[in-house]
């Protein structure tokens, strides 16, 4: 039997990127010989990211749809034309067999490109409100996957967000103690873990800065990953390890006790798949996809949230501290969010790829 030919659809920002990685290896996992090919763009994260995981990529022109009258939507006609040209004669001289979407710019000249060439589409959706390009999709893809229940898509089948195994199938309690003592902390004190992403998130830093010595004079210790160039405005001290960024989440997963983050769709994926408690604070611009990706963890039991505006050192304090010095409420979220994640997306997804491409 040959190998499959998959086409893996997915720029821009990390949420498409990341799952199309974790979905690759599992792929590759299963078929050493598998043919993959990225789409991509070259101004995006995935021109980085999607060579250095010794993935192919092709890259196209991004063309974002017009949203107003103007000069671009003039264009729009004549570039997207071009890029779906691109798009088909790629599927139909690499022979590929299907194609799988993550969502993002590159996706819709993907979706109307495989159904021309009649490649069947697996599109997986990250965020509870989806976007443009996977609606589109949707309507006539193979399989839609999603890392939600409450995902509103025609055919939507819940299988969790794709992410690496590093920190899919970590044991947090096995981890434990040698992670807290590689950031330089105490395993005998409960940590906090306080991260706003890899730009970091200026309330969530302000705030835990505040509250840093009450935290610390209860007892409890302090991970802080501020986001780059941010570092310098957190003072550190005994008990309040300060870092730009944690190349290795899992450490950081594995050495906290509770979480404050944001609640993009990738972060509350990973939390409730290693079983993390959490305090989310939505990012509160956008289409407010942030606040609805954590409200089902949160009706589980397994996170805390607070709206971005009422996040201040007391409320922190008002909140953190008592969870902290509950070991008991603490091993109850993070039950409940263990239940709530999934810990076996990129597998799943893999196999629903592959066997969509034998069939096709």
């Amino acid at each position: 039997m040959s190998a499959p030919r998959i086409l893996l659809a997915g720029a821009g920002t990390a949420g498409h990127v990341a799952p199309l990685l974790a979905t690759a290896a599992a792929i590759r996992e299963r078929e050493p010989d598998a043919e993959l090919v990225a789409l991509g763009t070259a101004d995006g994260l995935e021109a980085d990211l999607v060579p250095t995981a010794g993935l192919e990529l092709a890259t196209i022109e991004k063309v974002p749809f017009p949203r107003r009258p103007n000069g671009a939507a003039l264009r729009f006609p004549q570039r997207f034309a071009r890029t779906l040209r691109q798009v088909s004669d790629l599927l139909r001289e690499r022979q590929i067999q299907v194609v799988a979407g993550f969502g993002g710019y590159v996706c819709p000249p993907a979706y109307i490109a495989a159904g021309r060439t009649r490649t069947p589409v697996v599109l997986h959706e990250a965020n509870v409100r989806p976007g443009l390009a996977n609606r589109l999709g949707a309507r006539r893809a193979h399989a839609v996957l999603t890392a939600f229940d409450s995902t509103r898509l025609r055919g939507a089948r819940r299988i969790g967000m794709p992410m690496r195994a590093s920190i899919a199938h970590l044991d947090r309690a096995a981890r434990h103690d040698d992670a807290v003592r590689a950031f330089g902390l105490d395993p005998a004190r409960p940590v906090l873990l306080a991260t706003g992403g890899s730009l970091g998130a200026q309330r969530l830093n302000e705030s835990v800065r505040d509250a840093a010595e009450e935290l610390l004079a209860a007892g409890a210790q302090i991970l802080h990953l501020t986001g780059r160039g941010k570092a310098q405005d957190i003072p550190e001290r005994p008990g309040h390890r300060v870092l730009e960024y944690c190349h290795a989440m899992e450490d950081a997963y594995a050495a906290a006790d509770l979480a404050l983050t944001r609640s993009g769709a990738g972060t509350v994926s990973e939390l409730t798949a290693v079983g993390l408690p959490a305090i989310l604070v939505p990012l509160p611009i956008g289409n407010g996809e942030q606040a609805l990706n954590g409200r089902e963890v949160v009706a589980a039991g397994g996170a805390l949230m607070i709206p971005d505006g009422e996040l201040t050192a007391a409320r922190l304090l008002s909140d953190a501290l008592p969870l902290l010095t509950d070991q008991d409420r603490l091993a109850d979220m993070a039950a409940s969010a263990r239940r709530f994640g999934i810990s076996d997306a990129a597998e799943t997804m893999a196999d629903i790829v592959i066997g969509a491409a034998r069939r096709a």
